[in-house]
């Protein structure tokens, strides 16, 4: 049987937390913060969590992580 292999590119864009949520980082903190509200950038700050429906399809790109 071939080994399983984590696909690399997810793996560094998601996180499983110790209750097995998998969280990842918002998009839109690279550049033209000058341009965006404060609170908008707050709300980026905070991690997000996958969606239950998408959960299945990010777990089986990380199966060890």
């Amino acid at each position: 049987m071939p080994k399983q292999k984590t696909n690399k590119a997810a793996a560094k864009r998601f996180r499983v937390t110790g209750t097995g949520k998998i969280r990842y980082k918002k998009r839109g903190m690279r550049h033209n913060l000058e341009h965006k509200k404060k609170d908008n950038k707050r709300g980026l700050r905070q991690a997000g969590y996958i969606d239950s429906t998408n959960h299945d399809q990010v777990k089986a790109l990380i199966p060890w992580e």
